[in-house]
């Protein structure tokens, strides 16, 4: 469960609630086709849970 987790934020912040907002900051993601690597722990996947609709997850 430790592997890692490439979270690419593939839509806008505009228009996204300020929780969002703070969510995609909290991960990293500040720019459109910005891609970061995390541990796949339970936090991030709860994170990527909340705007599962922005962001593109891979293995």
């Amino acid at each position: 469960m430790s592997a890692g987790l490439k979270i690419t934020l593939v839509k806008s912040q505009i228009g996204a609630t300020t929780a969002q907002k703070a969510v995609l900051n909290g991960m990293g993601l500040n720019k459109l086709n910005k891609t970061v690597v995390l541990k796949n722990t339970p936090e991030i996947v709860g994170m990527i849970a909340k705007v599962s609709h922005m962001v593109k997850v891979e293995e």
